[in-house]
Protein backbone atom coordinates (compact mmCIF):
# COMPACT_ATOMS: atom_id res chain seq x y z
CA UNK A 1 0.00 0.00 0.00
CA UNK A 2 1.39 3.40 -0.98
CA UNK A 3 1.95 6.25 1.44
CA UNK A 4 -0.83 8.25 -0.23
CA UNK A 5 -3.37 5.53 0.44
CA UNK A 6 -2.19 5.19 4.04
CA UNK A 7 -2.81 8.88 4.62
CA UNK A 8 -6.40 8.50 3.42
CA UNK A 9 -7.19 5.66 5.82
CA UNK A 10 -8.99 6.48 9.06
CA UNK A 11 -7.53 4.60 12.02
CA UNK A 12 -9.21 5.98 15.15
CA UNK A 13 -12.79 6.66 16.17
CA UNK A 14 -13.86 10.10 17.35
CA UNK A 15 -16.33 10.60 20.19
CA UNK A 16 -18.82 13.27 19.05
CA UNK A 17 -20.21 16.02 21.25
CA UNK A 18 -23.60 14.96 22.53
CA UNK A 19 -26.17 15.89 25.17
CA UNK A 20 -29.00 14.15 26.98
CA UNK A 21 -31.72 13.62 24.41
CA UNK A 22 -34.64 13.68 26.84
CA UNK A 23 -33.55 17.02 28.27
CA UNK A 24 -33.25 18.57 24.80
CA UNK A 25 -36.59 17.08 23.73
CA UNK A 26 -38.44 18.61 26.69
CA UNK A 27 -36.56 21.91 26.32
CA UNK A 28 -37.30 22.19 22.61
CA UNK A 29 -41.01 21.41 23.08
CA UNK A 30 -41.19 23.99 25.85
CA UNK A 31 -39.48 26.61 23.68
CA UNK A 32 -41.83 25.87 20.80
CA UNK A 33 -44.82 26.32 23.13
CA UNK A 34 -43.29 29.57 24.36
CA UNK A 35 -42.82 30.76 20.78
CA UNK A 36 -46.50 30.00 20.08
CA UNK A 37 -47.52 31.96 23.19
CA UNK A 38 -45.16 34.76 22.15
CA UNK A 39 -46.85 34.89 18.77
CA UNK A 40 -50.30 35.14 20.36
CA UNK A 41 -49.09 37.76 22.83
CA UNK A 42 -47.44 39.82 20.08
CA UNK A 43 -50.55 39.82 17.92
CA UNK A 44 -52.83 40.69 20.84
CA UNK A 45 -50.88 43.24 22.88
CA UNK A 46 -47.88 44.57 20.98
CA UNK A 47 -47.79 47.16 18.23
CA UNK A 48 -45.33 48.65 15.84
CA UNK A 49 -41.81 47.35 15.17
CA UNK A 50 -41.69 45.38 18.41
CA UNK A 51 -44.74 43.44 17.35
CA UNK A 52 -43.26 42.61 13.96
CA UNK A 53 -39.95 41.53 15.53
CA UNK A 54 -41.59 39.25 18.10
CA UNK A 55 -43.82 37.69 15.45
CA UNK A 56 -40.80 36.98 13.23
CA UNK A 57 -38.80 35.47 16.11
CA UNK A 58 -41.69 33.27 17.29
CA UNK A 59 -42.47 32.03 13.79
CA UNK A 60 -38.79 31.47 13.04
CA UNK A 61 -38.33 29.22 16.06
CA UNK A 62 -41.68 27.43 15.80
CA UNK A 63 -41.49 26.59 12.09
CA UNK A 64 -37.73 26.34 11.43
CA UNK A 65 -35.43 26.11 14.46
CA UNK A 66 -37.61 23.81 16.56
CA UNK A 67 -38.22 21.18 13.82
CA UNK A 68 -34.53 21.28 12.84
CA UNK A 69 -33.49 20.56 16.45
CA UNK A 70 -35.65 17.45 16.44
CA UNK A 71 -33.36 16.01 13.75
CA UNK A 72 -30.52 15.96 16.27
CA UNK A 73 -32.26 13.43 18.53
CA UNK A 74 -30.81 9.92 18.21
CA UNK A 75 -31.87 6.69 19.94
CA UNK A 76 -29.45 3.76 20.22
CA UNK A 77 -30.16 0.26 21.45
CA UNK A 78 -27.53 -2.02 23.02
CA UNK A 79 -24.67 -2.96 20.65
CA UNK A 80 -25.54 -0.30 18.11
CA UNK A 81 -23.56 2.66 16.79
CA UNK A 82 -23.97 5.61 14.47
CA UNK A 83 -21.17 6.98 12.26
CA UNK A 84 -21.83 10.71 11.78
CA UNK A 85 -20.50 13.15 9.20
CA UNK A 86 -20.88 16.92 9.14
CA UNK A 87 -20.90 18.40 5.64
CA UNK A 88 -18.79 15.51 4.33
CA UNK A 89 -16.27 15.44 7.20
CA UNK A 90 -16.10 12.66 9.77
CA UNK A 91 -17.80 14.01 12.90
CA UNK A 92 -17.67 11.01 15.24
CA UNK A 93 -19.09 7.61 16.16
CA UNK A 94 -21.96 7.56 18.63
CA UNK A 95 -21.92 4.39 20.76
CA UNK A 96 -23.78 3.09 23.78
CA UNK A 97 -27.46 2.62 24.43
CA UNK A 98 -29.44 5.72 25.26
CA UNK A 99 -31.17 8.86 24.01
CA UNK A 100 -28.78 11.46 22.60
CA UNK A 101 -28.84 14.91 21.09
CA UNK A 102 -26.12 15.79 18.58
CA UNK A 103 -25.62 18.47 15.96
CA UNK A 104 -28.83 18.36 13.91
CA UNK A 105 -26.91 18.87 10.66
CA UNK A 106 -24.90 15.64 10.96
CA UNK A 107 -25.67 12.71 8.68
CA UNK A 108 -25.46 9.03 9.60
CA UNK A 109 -23.64 6.75 7.14
CA UNK A 110 -23.70 2.98 6.81
CA UNK A 111 -23.28 1.68 3.24
CA UNK A 112 -23.36 -1.98 4.32
CA UNK A 113 -26.73 -2.05 6.07
CA UNK A 114 -29.35 -4.19 4.32
CA UNK A 115 -32.86 -2.97 3.74
CA UNK A 116 -34.56 -2.86 7.12
CA UNK A 117 -38.13 -2.48 5.84
CA UNK A 118 -39.99 -1.47 2.74
CA UNK A 119 -43.15 0.53 2.26
CA UNK A 120 -45.35 -0.28 -0.69
CA UNK A 121 -47.64 2.37 -2.10
CA UNK A 122 -50.22 1.16 -4.58
CA UNK A 123 -51.53 3.80 -6.94
CA UNK A 124 -54.95 2.72 -8.14
CA UNK A 125 -55.71 3.36 -11.76
CA UNK A 126 -59.03 4.28 -13.22
CA UNK A 127 -59.00 1.31 -15.58
CA UNK A 128 -59.37 -1.94 -13.60
CA UNK A 129 -57.96 -3.98 -16.47
CA UNK A 130 -54.61 -2.22 -16.19
CA UNK A 131 -52.15 -3.24 -13.53
CA UNK A 132 -51.79 -0.83 -10.67
CA UNK A 133 -48.37 0.84 -10.66
CA UNK A 134 -46.40 0.21 -7.48
CA UNK A 135 -43.79 2.41 -5.87
CA UNK A 136 -41.23 0.84 -3.53
CA UNK A 137 -39.85 3.05 -0.80
CA UNK A 138 -36.79 1.34 0.65
CA UNK A 139 -36.08 2.51 4.16
CA UNK A 140 -32.48 1.78 5.13
CA UNK A 141 -31.30 1.83 8.71
CA UNK A 142 -28.07 3.78 9.21
CA UNK A 143 -27.18 2.11 12.49
CA UNK A 144 -24.18 -0.21 12.64
CA UNK A 145 -24.59 -3.42 14.59
CA UNK A 146 -21.79 -4.20 17.05
CA UNK A 147 -23.16 -7.66 17.78
CA UNK A 148 -21.33 -10.88 17.02
CA UNK A 149 -22.41 -12.03 13.56
CA UNK A 150 -21.99 -15.11 11.41
CA UNK A 151 -20.81 -15.27 7.81
CA UNK A 152 -21.54 -18.49 5.93
CA UNK A 153 -20.35 -18.26 2.32
CA UNK A 154 -21.19 -20.74 -0.40
CA UNK A 155 -19.10 -23.90 -0.70
CA UNK A 156 -16.04 -23.58 -2.93
CA UNK A 157 -14.27 -26.02 -5.22
CA UNK A 158 -10.51 -25.77 -4.62
CA UNK A 159 -7.52 -27.94 -5.52
CA UNK A 160 -5.58 -29.21 -2.53
CA UNK A 161 -1.78 -29.58 -2.31
CA UNK A 162 -1.91 -32.78 -4.41
CA UNK A 163 -4.08 -31.18 -7.08
CA UNK A 164 -7.24 -33.04 -6.11
CA UNK A 165 -10.41 -30.94 -6.41
CA UNK A 166 -12.34 -30.70 -3.17
CA UNK A 167 -15.41 -28.81 -2.01
CA UNK A 168 -15.04 -26.94 1.25
CA UNK A 169 -17.17 -24.52 3.23
CA UNK A 170 -16.40 -22.39 6.28
CA UNK A 171 -18.32 -20.30 8.78
CA UNK A 172 -16.76 -17.14 10.23
CA UNK A 173 -17.81 -15.49 13.50
CA UNK A 174 -17.03 -11.77 13.42
CA UNK A 175 -17.98 -8.32 14.72
CA UNK A 176 -17.29 -4.65 14.09
CA UNK A 177 -14.79 -3.12 16.54
CA UNK A 178 -13.94 0.14 14.74
CA UNK A 179 -16.93 1.78 13.08
CA UNK A 180 -14.89 4.52 11.42
CA UNK A 181 -12.64 2.02 9.63
CA UNK A 182 -15.62 -0.12 8.64
CA UNK A 183 -17.47 2.78 7.01
CA UNK A 184 -14.70 4.90 5.48
CA UNK A 185 -11.80 2.53 4.68
CA UNK A 186 -13.78 0.06 2.56
CA UNK A 187 -16.79 0.42 0.30
CA UNK A 188 -18.93 -2.26 1.96
CA UNK A 189 -17.41 -4.07 4.91
CA UNK A 190 -19.70 -7.11 4.72
CA UNK A 191 -18.89 -7.74 1.07
CA UNK A 192 -15.23 -7.01 1.77
CA UNK A 193 -15.22 -9.63 4.54
CA UNK A 194 -16.91 -12.20 2.31
CA UNK A 195 -14.36 -11.75 -0.48
CA UNK A 196 -11.41 -11.89 1.90
CA UNK A 197 -12.75 -15.08 3.48
CA UNK A 198 -12.91 -16.77 0.08
CA UNK A 199 -9.40 -15.58 -0.80
CA UNK A 200 -7.90 -16.73 2.51
CA UNK A 201 -9.64 -20.09 2.22
CA UNK A 202 -8.08 -20.72 -1.19
CA UNK A 203 -4.64 -19.75 0.05
CA UNK A 204 -4.81 -22.10 3.03
CA UNK A 205 -6.37 -25.12 1.28
CA UNK A 206 -3.70 -25.14 -1.44
CA UNK A 207 -1.02 -25.78 1.20
CA UNK A 208 -2.45 -29.07 2.55
CA UNK A 209 -3.59 -32.35 1.03
CA UNK A 210 -7.04 -33.68 1.77
CA UNK A 211 -5.61 -36.94 3.13
CA UNK A 212 -2.31 -38.83 3.01
CA UNK A 213 -3.70 -42.38 3.36
CA UNK A 214 -1.44 -43.62 6.13
CA UNK A 215 1.18 -40.92 6.78
CA UNK A 216 0.11 -39.68 10.19
CA UNK A 217 2.99 -37.19 10.50
CA UNK A 218 1.83 -34.97 7.63
CA UNK A 219 -0.86 -32.39 8.29
CA UNK A 220 -4.02 -32.76 6.24
CA UNK A 221 -7.28 -30.93 5.79
CA UNK A 222 -9.20 -33.87 7.24
CA UNK A 223 -6.92 -34.66 10.15
CA UNK A 224 -5.70 -31.18 11.18
CA UNK A 225 -8.93 -29.22 10.89
CA UNK A 226 -8.43 -27.33 14.17
CA UNK A 227 -4.95 -26.09 13.28
CA UNK A 228 -6.05 -25.15 9.77
CA UNK A 229 -9.03 -23.25 11.19
CA UNK A 230 -6.68 -21.27 13.44
CA UNK A 231 -4.43 -20.39 10.50
CA UNK A 232 -7.50 -19.42 8.50
CA UNK A 233 -8.67 -17.14 11.30
CA UNK A 234 -5.25 -15.47 11.50
CA UNK A 235 -5.04 -14.83 7.77
CA UNK A 236 -8.57 -13.44 7.52
CA UNK A 237 -7.87 -11.16 10.51
CA UNK A 238 -4.81 -9.72 8.78
CA UNK A 239 -6.83 -8.99 5.67
CA UNK A 240 -9.78 -7.30 7.41
CA UNK A 241 -7.78 -5.31 9.99
CA UNK A 242 -8.03 -2.18 7.84
CA UNK A 243 -11.83 -2.56 7.81
CA UNK A 244 -12.12 -2.44 11.61
CA UNK A 245 -13.39 -6.01 11.93
CA UNK A 246 -12.49 -8.70 14.45
CA UNK A 247 -12.54 -12.37 13.49
CA UNK A 248 -13.59 -14.29 16.58
CA UNK A 249 -13.59 -17.78 15.10
CA UNK A 250 -13.37 -19.59 11.75
CA UNK A 251 -14.51 -23.19 11.37
CA UNK A 252 -14.68 -25.68 8.52
CA UNK A 253 -18.28 -26.79 8.10
CA UNK A 254 -18.01 -28.92 4.96
CA UNK A 255 -15.12 -30.93 3.50
CA UNK A 256 -15.39 -33.53 0.75
CA UNK A 257 -13.89 -34.54 -2.56
CA UNK A 258 -15.44 -33.00 -5.64
CA UNK A 259 -18.09 -35.11 -7.36
CA UNK A 260 -15.90 -35.94 -10.38
CA UNK A 261 -13.28 -37.78 -8.27
CA UNK A 262 -15.35 -38.77 -5.24
CA UNK A 263 -15.96 -42.35 -6.50
CA UNK A 264 -12.28 -42.96 -7.30
CA UNK A 265 -11.14 -41.56 -3.96
CA UNK A 266 -13.70 -43.69 -2.16
CA UNK A 267 -12.25 -46.81 -3.78
CA UNK A 268 -8.78 -45.67 -2.73
CA UNK A 269 -9.91 -45.18 0.83
CA UNK A 270 -11.59 -48.59 0.83
CA UNK A 271 -8.44 -50.24 -0.54
CA UNK A 272 -6.32 -48.56 2.11
CA UNK A 273 -8.74 -49.68 4.83
CA UNK A 274 -8.73 -53.26 3.51
CA UNK A 275 -4.92 -53.35 3.47
CA UNK A 276 -4.75 -52.07 7.05
CA UNK A 277 -7.36 -54.62 8.17
CA UNK A 278 -5.57 -57.48 6.40
CA UNK A 279 -2.28 -56.50 7.99
CA UNK A 280 -3.87 -56.61 11.42
CA UNK A 281 -5.52 -59.97 10.69
CA UNK A 282 -2.26 -61.54 9.49
CA UNK A 283 -0.36 -60.30 12.53
CA UNK A 284 -3.01 -61.76 14.82
CA UNK A 285 -3.14 -65.06 12.89
CA UNK A 286 0.64 -65.52 13.06
CA UNK A 287 0.53 -64.97 16.82
CA UNK A 288 -2.27 -67.50 17.23
CA UNK A 289 -0.45 -70.14 15.15
CA UNK A 290 2.72 -69.61 17.16
CA UNK A 291 0.80 -69.97 20.40
CA UNK A 292 -0.93 -73.17 19.14
CA UNK A 293 2.38 -74.80 18.25
CA UNK A 294 3.87 -73.89 21.62
CA UNK A 295 0.87 -75.34 23.53
CA UNK A 296 0.95 -78.59 21.54
CA UNK A 297 4.66 -78.95 22.22
CA UNK A 298 4.41 -78.13 25.93
CA UNK A 299 1.52 -80.51 26.64
CA UNK A 300 2.95 -83.31 24.49
CA UNK A 301 -0.36 -83.63 22.68
CA UNK A 302 1.24 -84.71 19.42
CA UNK A 303 4.72 -84.74 17.95
CA UNK A 304 4.95 -83.17 14.53
CA UNK A 305 7.88 -83.08 12.18
CA UNK A 306 8.74 -80.00 10.19
CA UNK A 307 6.61 -81.03 7.23
CA UNK A 308 3.53 -81.60 9.41
CA UNK A 309 4.14 -78.31 11.21
CA UNK A 310 4.29 -76.49 7.87
CA UNK A 311 1.02 -78.10 6.79
CA UNK A 312 -0.61 -77.21 10.09
CA UNK A 313 0.60 -73.62 9.87
CA UNK A 314 -0.75 -73.38 6.32
CA UNK A 315 -4.15 -74.75 7.33
CA UNK A 316 -4.44 -72.47 10.37
CA UNK A 317 -3.51 -69.40 8.35
CA UNK A 318 -6.10 -70.29 5.72
CA UNK A 319 -8.76 -70.63 8.41
CA UNK A 320 -7.80 -67.49 10.32
CA UNK A 321 -7.14 -65.21 7.34
CA UNK A 322 -9.90 -66.33 5.01
CA UNK A 323 -12.86 -64.16 4.04
CA UNK A 324 -15.32 -67.00 4.53
CA UNK A 325 -15.82 -69.69 7.13
CA UNK A 326 -13.62 -72.72 6.54
CA UNK A 327 -15.20 -76.05 5.49
CA UNK A 328 -13.38 -78.74 7.52
CA UNK A 329 -12.57 -82.15 6.03
CA UNK A 330 -12.62 -85.00 8.58
CA UNK A 331 -9.97 -87.68 8.00
CA UNK A 332 -11.32 -90.95 9.36
CA UNK A 333 -8.34 -93.02 8.25
CA UNK A 334 -4.68 -93.15 9.15
CA UNK A 335 -2.69 -89.98 9.55
CA UNK A 336 -0.25 -91.29 6.93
Amino acid sequence: MTDINKEKLITEEIVPNSMNGMFMLILNIALMLCSALLFIFSVSYLKGALQVGMIIISCLYFFIIGPVLFAGLKVLKPNEALVLTLFGKYYGSLKGEGFYFVNPFVTAINPATPIASSAMISLEGTNKDKKNPELNLNLRSKKISLKTMTLNNDKQKINDALGNPITIGIVVIWRVVNTAKAVFNVDNYTEYLSIQCDSALRNIVRLYPYDTFGDDNEKTLRGSSLEIANKLQTEIQEKVEMAGLEIIEAKITHLAYASEIAAAMLQRQQASAIIDARQMIVEGAVGMVEMALEKLSENNVVELDEERKAAMVSNLLVVLCGNRDAQPIVNSGSLY
